[in-house]
């Protein structure tokens, strides 16, 4: 089997070099960058996960998070000092799916790094031998989804998801009408226990999946907000 790919983009060395002797122990292939500007010219297409520090010299893990999605939805783990709800929510905003406060343990990284490059292979279609036989698409609309490639179409034209966006999208267009609360999606996407904090990852997730799919984000038409309780799909919009 393929070794995973790994990238570390982090100007403290001695933080580099503890995070690739952790992930090599667990058998993962590792690169590495002191910068930015240098660690988007290692990023490649065999990279499954990005572990990016927000608080660079130079260009800001923010603004590599920005670059890299414009050609790339490999997940990024964002590694912060700051621990303001607004800081998070800018790296979620920038495109980053975690994110893990500094100093943090040896454990709590591996745990992440692992669930989000299962997440991202499973979204790839990797490692995965659930085979869709009955149903390739849902489609309600002017949006389809293609199981089967893990494709998003928005009146016959592909548009790009994240793993998390799609997950989460089909998950609520397999059960138009379920007011989904932020614990059941959180639980059902993330896969992790579920804190109150997480309210806000769930809302960052549908704020752009709303300004990927909807005509008019601010009054959105098939991801609703059900006002206490959480949010549907409906799946009797045009």
């Amino acid at each position: 089997m393929t070794k995973e790919h790994i990238l570390i983009i982090e100007d403290d060395a001695d933080i580099r070099e503890g995070i690739r002797i952790l992930l090599e122990s667990e058998n993962y292939t590792v690169s590495e960058a002191e910068n930015g500007r240098n660690g988007l010219e290692t990023l490649s297409s065999d990279t499954d996960l990005v572990i990016l520090d927000v608080m660079m010299p130079g260009m800001s893990g923010i603004q590599v998070c920005k670059e890299i999605r414009r050609f790339s939805n490999v997940p990024v783990l964002f590694l912060t000092a700051k621990v303001q709800e607004d800081d998070k929510l800018t790296g979620l905003m920038a495109g980053g799916d975690d994110y893990l406060t500094k100093p943090f343990s040896y454990g709590e990284l591996l745990g992440r790094v692992k669930a989000l490059i299962r997440r991202y292979r499973i979204y790839l279609g990797k490692n995965t031998t659930d085979a869709i036989e009955n149903q390739d698409y849902i489609e309600t609309g002017r949006i389809k989804i293609n199981q089967k490639y893990n494709e998003l179409f928005l009146d016959e034209k592909e548009t790009d998801l994240s793993d998390i966006e799609y997950r989460m999208l089909l998950l609520m267009m397999e059960n138009p009408g379920k007011i989904f609360s932020a614990q059941n999606l959180y639980e059902s996407v993330w896969n992790e226990p579920y804190f109150y904090s997480c309210n806000s990852t769930v809302m960052v997730h549908i704020r752009k999946l709303r300004v990927k799919i909807e005509t008019d984000p601010q009054n959105p038409k098939y991801i609703t907000t059900v006002w206490g309780k959480g949010y549907k799909f409906d799946a009797r919009c045009d």
